[in-house]
């Protein structure tokens, strides 16, 4: 069966804990954003997959690892006793460290959009950055690790450098804001 009736009066329970919540709960907007993270970062994959595949970096692998750490992400954030570790934060750091020097830094802030995977990858971007929001605010109540925060904030610079790298692999030009 597909649904339970539990949820019909606004309340939702999470892993390991008679309490119901009120659907609404900070927790719960937490659990929802980073769940919509993962499935834009399904759109991302599924997108990549339709690439040239790059000689220089698997998008395909590396956005495959980013879905199962925020699996870890909700599970923590759910109470499972499952953590981000402090390696998948150096991992991150790592790709960063690998993809930035691939592309020509910009200057400035970029326009979304130079090719259909760099688009999405920034839009994965900036639903990272409120999903990281929303883990903050739900960490008021629940318990969320040092590692997970920093994961959260590493992130969304890993999508931001893919993106660019996404671009340059078309060959296609960014362009900044004219203000």
């Amino acid at each position: 069966m597909f649904y339970t009736r539990k949820g019909d009066d606004g309340t939702s329970g999470v892993f390991g804990s008679d309490k119901r919540r009120e659907k609404d709960d900070p927790l719960f907007n937490a659990l929802g954003t980073v769940d919509e993270l993962n499935s834009l970062l399904g759109i991302c994959y599924a997108k990549s997959a339709n690439q040239v595949p790059s000689k220089e970096v698997s998008i395909l692998e590396i956005i495959r690892q980013l879905q199962q750490d925020l699996f870890v992400v909700q599970a923590e954030l759910a109470g499972a006793d499952k953590h981000i570790t402090n390696e998948r934060v150096l991992h991150l750091e790592n790709i960063i460290a690998e993809v930035a020097p691939l592309f020509e830094p910009p200057q400035g802030f970029v326009i979304a959009g130079a090719n259909e995977l760099s688009a999405w990858l920034d839009f994965a971007r900036s639903v990272s950055r409120r999903a990281e929001r929303a883990v903050i605010a739900a960490s008021h109540e629940s318990s969320v690790s040092p590692d997970t925060r920093t994961y959260l904030n590493r992130l969304s610079s890993v999508l931001y450098v893919l993106a660019r790298y996404a671009a340059k692999e078309s060959d296609e030009k960014e362009q900044n804001p004219s203000y």
